[in-house]
């Protein structure tokens, strides 16, 4: 298994008990392991857990019961943290029932909150541990629960959410929810789908995957639409230049792009298809750009954009769209370009505003094509979605409907194709300025053009390019990024996928 599969909450407790049966090893024992990684972690990066206070809030389910063990184990370590109760009259699990005798046997700082009164006073210089409510939560948070943590997430506090922050959802959105502000996430295994979603972001912190030695077994086998992409998939996929290779080994790409105004897209565009491995390259500009390309990218020949749609575009693989404009003569060079192309193509920025505008277009699209939409521009295409998960799920449905891939930006990118999401982890918030998408394209045509399938393209083209722009960190910061520099950061980012 070369990526990583995001499981549901039921899958991830499918797997929970698959380990306990195949081990073996009792449902505590897993507890225990789960609870000293935990503890394990907090003891190595928290910082003063020694002066100040360290409140535990726990529910009373299996995530309660993580809370409860790690109480017993920092406790065990020489310190001092106050355990709280969410108290509803019912009985806990069998697991978290076992945690809070042996709990008792060391401490007696264990507190039962029934209603407001009983709230704790926090400081914002106090640490939170929240094992109120784990993966298995699927309706909001209400009533006590929603008023603690409320009272959490105002202290301002330093908080460490076991597993999944309380109020979140693993599979589904909980936008409007009361869901705790966590510093960091301690999440168990494997990363959920619901770190992956931009709307989570503001509570889960810095989110950090802890191996508790569920067997893998059940992960091979185990089917999912949901991936999230590896460097060893992406290597699996990578192919190195032959030894005997020539230019047109390579694939010649033409690329759609610039207008008045807009030339940088085009440079952009083009300096990145010829960095990615492309044997031959043809913009398609307005003769008055000629200059400006020709001494900027001389690698690069031109051809007018007015006699495109004249030329054998049999021969060319196709990227489309960066600063092109939305006049009538662009739209009838593009539906040309649509219904003439003969393979799979790129489609990007303005091809994409004149599609969604235009929405006949969609089934001129041949299938295989590559389209990378901004989350506005996918709204534009698609339809406005009330949250994240059901963007994500659009996607999908859409890549299948039409037959074609489509990339759906944003920090952890999507990439939809045949009924399966694919997330990629690479990249960096400094990615996110003007430009950068114009450099994806040229990416994503090269790779086209050297012949991968569009799946593969797709998902390499992304990696590739939030991989470029993670080393280009080394000598930028977030804010000074640009799109040049990640253009100049590829050959770093292609020698990472070579085997040696």
């Amino acid at each position: 298994m070369y990526g990583i599969k995001l499981f549901s909450a039921s899958q991830i407790q499918r797997w929970d008990a698959y380990t306990i049966a195949h081990e073996p090893i009792t449902s505590l024992e897993l507890m225990e392991r789960a609870s000293g990684a935990c503890a394990d972690w907090i003891m190595a990066n928290c910082k003063q857990l020694d002066t100040a206070r360290i409140h535990i809030f726990c529910g009373k389910g299996n995530n309660g019961g993580d809370g409860l063990a790690i109480a017993r184990m920092l406790t065990a370590a020489g310190l001092q943290p106050i355990v709280y109760i969410l108290e509803f009259g019912a009985k806990g699990t069998a697991d978290f029932q076992a945690n809070l005798q042996q709990l008792h046997t060391v401490t007696h700082t264990i507190h039962f909150i029934q209603d407001e009164t009983h709230l704790p006073v926090i400081s914002g210089n106090d640490w939170v541990i929240d094992a109120l409510f784990g993966s298995g939560l699927n309706r909001p948070l209400q009533n006590l629960s929603q008023t603690l943590v409320t009272h959490i997430n105002n202290a301002k506090a330093k908080v460490i959410a076991i597993d999944v922050p309380s109020g979140m959802y693993v599979d589904a959105s909980a936008a409007g929810n009361t869901i705790i502000q966590a510093r960091y996430t301690l999440t168990f295994q494997t990363i959920k789908r619901c770190f992956l979603a931009a709307e989570n972001g503001a509570y889960a912190g810095d989110v950090h995957v802890l191996p508790i030695g569920l067997l893998p077994a059940y992960a091979a086998e185990e089917p999912s639409d949901w991936e999230q992409v590896t460097l060893p998939l992406m290597q699996s996929f990578y192919k190195p230049r032959q030894r005997f290779a020539h230019k047109g080994t390579y694939g010649h790409a033409l690329l759609v792009t610039g207008n008045k105004g807009k030339m940088g897209a085009s440079l952009m565009a083009a300096r990145a298809c010829l960095r990615s491995g492309v044997g031959l390259l043809t913009v398609s500009t307005p003769e008055w750009g000629y200059p400006v390309l020709q001494t900027a990218v001389p690698e690069a020949m031109t051809i007018p954009r007015d006699s495109t749609a004249k030329e054998d575009l049999s021969k060319y693989t196709i990227g489309a769209g960066p600063g092109i404009g939305t006049e009538k003569d662009t739209l009838a060079l593009l539906e040309q370009l649509l219904q003439h192309a003969q393979k799979p193509l790129v489609l990007d920025a303005d091809a994409l505003n004149l599609i969604s505008e235009n929405q006949q277009l969609l089934q001129y699209i041949p299938a295989g094509s590559i389209i990378s939409p901004h989350p506005k521009e996918f709204e534009r295409l698609f339809g406005k979605q009330p949250d994240d998960f059901a963007r994500m799920q659009r996607a999908i449905d859409a890549s299948r409907e039409h037959s074609i891939v489509i990339i759906l930006k944003g920090h952890y990118t999507l990439t939809a194709f045949a009924g399966r999401g694919y997330f990629n982890a690479t990249g960096n918030p400094g990615m996110a300025t003007g430009g950068s998408g114009d450099v994806l394209t040229g990416i994503l045509t090269a790779l086209l053009a050297q012949q991968y399938e569009p799946l593969q393209a797709a998902l390499l083209g992304v990696y590739i390019h939030g991989l470029a722009a993670d080393l280009a960190l080394k000598n930028q910061s977030m804010e000074s990024l640009l799109p040049g520099d990640i253009i100049e950061h590829l050959g770093q980012a292609f020698k990472k996928l070579q085997k040696i």
